[in-house]
């Protein structure tokens, strides 16, 4: 097998007739999420729980097996076997590169000089660190089962020689105006996956990439549109569809699957966003009337940032002093809001989490 020879851009053969339809239903589902968006005070607090669960899902593709609780928890300060760790670090990992691009692209454009910086992000002081973290490869990879060959691989990405040739074609794309945004979207992810200009990390900063792309086209007020929970629920037909481009130039059938996942992932946020600000504006009440507190909106807030937490922790967020902030949490525990995973013990603090907002976020009951 050969190295692949990734189309131009824009790639031709793409059947815009077929994909009319779907263009408009995936616009008109995402106009609306981010009407939302817009309507929210400070959309990465009240969002957050979607930003926790895109880092999970996003590495639970590339076969992370933590959980969002996980890793709460562990922020919280509990303690796990080596190899969860190691996962819970690369989802960590993959948050603070979300919030690196969400704050650079205010006024920075995308350029391939942020995806470096992301990636370097994305690898610090994990599996695959001395994978060259925020430089792209130099050596030819490939992809397949675990410890295939390159003579037994499926895909063998661009050679290294011609790689950055192909990465600039791809950051002048990034710069022009297709079609439609949300086509070209498609496009951008694709190539970059085809390129593989990483040697480790490919997958997760090609996602990430979706909702930044988004954004700088002017199709989200703020890039927290989170694509993973649809492609981790139809991962062989995304790994399949990304194939069929590389094997039969197949860009129509990518396209739309592309788009129905940003449709159908749009309407499955709607309606959790909708949960969430429903929530938000029921325990501002609630904490309200529970505390008689100056410090409520301060403590929803902070529940809402992290819903697992130790009142330390929880005191600095909110920005309240600790012998405060203990009988107010101790208030919202009598009344039901909190729940105690892990008691105090000697030097060891509680651990208690907000269970309404996990199972919200989640859309089924964990807790």
């Amino acid at each position: 097998m050969q190295a692949h020879e990734p189309a131009a851009l824009p790639p031709s053969g793409i059947e815009i007739a077929q994909l009319v339809t779907l263009v408009g239903e995936a616009n008109a589902a995402l106009a609306r999420y981010d009407g939302l968006l817009q309507g929210m005070v400070n959309p990465a607090v009240m969002l957050s729980p979607l930003t926790h669960q895109e880092a999970v899902l996003s590495s639970r593709i590339e076969g992370t097996q933590a959980t969002v609780e996980e890793v709460l928890e562990h922020e919280a300060g509990r303690e796990y076997d080596i190899n969860k760790e190691a996962d819970i670090q690369e989802i960590l990992n993959y948050r603070k590169a979300l919030t690196l691009a969400a704050e650079t692209l205010t006024d920075r454009p995308l350029r391939l000089s942020l995806v470096k910086a992301l990636h370097k992000e994305l690898m610090n002081s994990v599996r695959g660190q001395d994978k060259e973290p925020g430089e792209f490869r130099k050596t030819q990879n490939w992809i397949g089962p675990h410890g295939c060959t390159i003579e037994t691989a499926s895909f063998i990405p661009p050679n290294p020689l011609q790689l950055m040739d192909h990465l600039q074609a791809w950051e002048r794309y990034l710069e022009s105006d297709d079609t439609d945004p949300l086509l070209q979207t498609a496009i951008v992810h694709a190539q970059f996956e085809i390129l593989h200009p990483f040697k480790d990390g490919n997958g997760r900063i090609g996602r990430l990439l979706i909702p930044l792309f988004l954004y700088s086209k002017g199709r989200l007020s703020t890039p927290m549109f989170y694509l993973s929970a649809y492609l981790e629920a139809h991962r062989a037909e995304y790994y399949a569809r990304l194939a069929a481009v590389t094997r039969e130039n197949d860009w129509t059938g990518w396209s739309a699957f592309f788009l129905r996942a940003i449709a159908e992932q749009a309407k499955t946020n709607i309606a959790r966003v909708q949960a969430i600000l429903t929530l938000y504006e029921t325990m501002k009440t609630r904490v309200r009337e529970i505390t008689r507190s100056q410090h409520s909106a301060q403590i929803v807030d902070a529940l809402f940032d992290r819903p697992i937490f130790r009142i330390g922790d929880f005191a600095t967020r909110a920005g309240i002093p600790k012998p405060t902030a203990h009988p107010l949490l101790r208030q919202l525990q009598d009344a039901g809001l909190l729940k105690q995973l892990r008691e105090g013990s000697g030097r060891r603090p509680a651990i208690l989490a907000f269970p309404e907002l996990l199972n919200t976020a989640e859309g089924r009951k964990v807790l």
